[in-house]
């Protein structure tokens, strides 16, 4: 067993648990499957959508990950900062097609169609609308479509296939600003209306600087709200509320003690090529990755306490972001009913 209570740097990514596995030469460990795959025609082949998947299969992996067992898929895509509706568009596809495939996972073929026929499924757009960084849930909810009630009541959209997936959504809060833990709400709720299934939205916290709002992680192990930034609050999960949950989220957020910890390294190769400086720069590359950010933690966090820093322009990344998942989501779930009107939402909504 190995031993990381050492180095607790937060982050809600599996990719990057695998990676600091990795990084401090640990062997291989059964249980744990990583597999990669490019997408490499993301507009006219301008770029590629990374996609790796992890699939933890054993307790004792998922104890050394710090990660529950299921699946998680990682999209990582550099180009997802541009303001393109092309790019985001082929985004969307990508990630329905993995959406889909969690889907069909969880149930039988005769149940499962091209457009999700009589599935009922609930989507949660977790966060705190009015604080940008954790905004990605709501605003990802405000694009979905939600036709419940036009199937269920005397409403009826003519050119909306009446066998099509059933689609209730609802934004919780935080519980600052409800008192009630969103859980509790959501167990509720799910207790009342009954889903199949549950999709839940959430901003996540990185390691890497390089990956806030340039990448998206699906699981089907629910989620943890506010692990990554220490915040720990009631998991939703299907242990915890009794049907399957698949969790999406978008890094906004990483720690300045991992900040720090990076530009510490950057700072030994500069140290490195002057003969007066080489030797300290030897005594802190000696260090391994974690007493390093250990040590880091420990001068920052008593002066500053857990700082988390976002980037400059993380309101147009929400906004780019949060419609190009929402996309992705109707895509999964209603098929060429939404891929229909896909394009000309996504020229329009992607202008800032």
């Amino acid at each position: 067993m190995y031993d990381t209570s050492l180095f607790d740097v937060r982050t809600d990514l599996a990719i990057e648990e695998t990676e600091r596995q990795k990084k401090q030469g640990y062997p291989s460990y059964p249980g744990v499957s990583v597999d990669e795959y490019d997408h490499t025609d993301l507009s006219n082949n301008k770029g590629s959508i990374h996609v790796t998947t992890v699939r933890i299969q054993s307790e004792e992996s998922a104890h050394v990950l710090g990660k529950a067992m299921g699946t998680y898929i990682t999209l990582e895509v550099p180009d997802m900062v541009q303001n393109d509706g092309h790019i985001h568009r082929e985004i969307s596809q990508v990630l329905a097609h993995y959406l889909q495939d969690l889907l069909k996972s969880h149930f039988p073929v005769h149940k499962y169609s091209q457009t999700q026929q009589g599935l009922q499924v609930l989507v949660v757009g977790l966060g705190n609308a009015d604080v940008t960084p954790d905004a990605l849930g709501p605003r990802v909810l405000s694009h979905v479509l939600i036709t419940r009630h036009l199937q269920n009541g005397s409403f009826q959209k003519p050119d909306f296939p009446i066998d099509s997936a059933s689609v209730c959504g609802i934004v919780p809060g935080v519980m600052a600003q409800t008192g009630i833990e969103t859980a509790e709400i959501i167990k509720a709720l799910t207790d009342q209306i009954h889903p199949d299934i549950i999709i839940v939205i959430d901003a996540l916290a990185a390691r890497s600087v390089t990956r806030l709002g340039t990448t998206i992680q699906l699981t089907d192990t629910g989620i943890h709200p506010g692990s990554g930034v220490g915040n720990h609050r009631h998991s939703l999960t299907q242990d915890s509320l009794g049907i399957p949950v698949i969790a999406i989220g978008v890094p906004t957020v990483v720690g300045a003690a991992a900040i720090v910890t990076d530009t510490l390294d950057t700072l030994i190769e500069v140290l490195c090529r002057e003969t007066d400086t080489k030797h300290f720069a030897d005594a802190l590359r000696s260090m391994a990755p974690d007493e390093k950010y250990t040590l880091v933690r420990e001068l920052l966090e008593p002066r500053f306490g857990p700082m988390f820093v976002t980037p400059k322009d993380i309101d147009d990344t929400i906004k780019r972001v949060s419609f190009t998942i929402s996309e992705g989501i109707n895509l999964a779930l209603f098929g060429d009913v939404a891929s229909h009107t896909q394009k000309e939402s996504h020229q329009s909504s992607l202008q800032l």
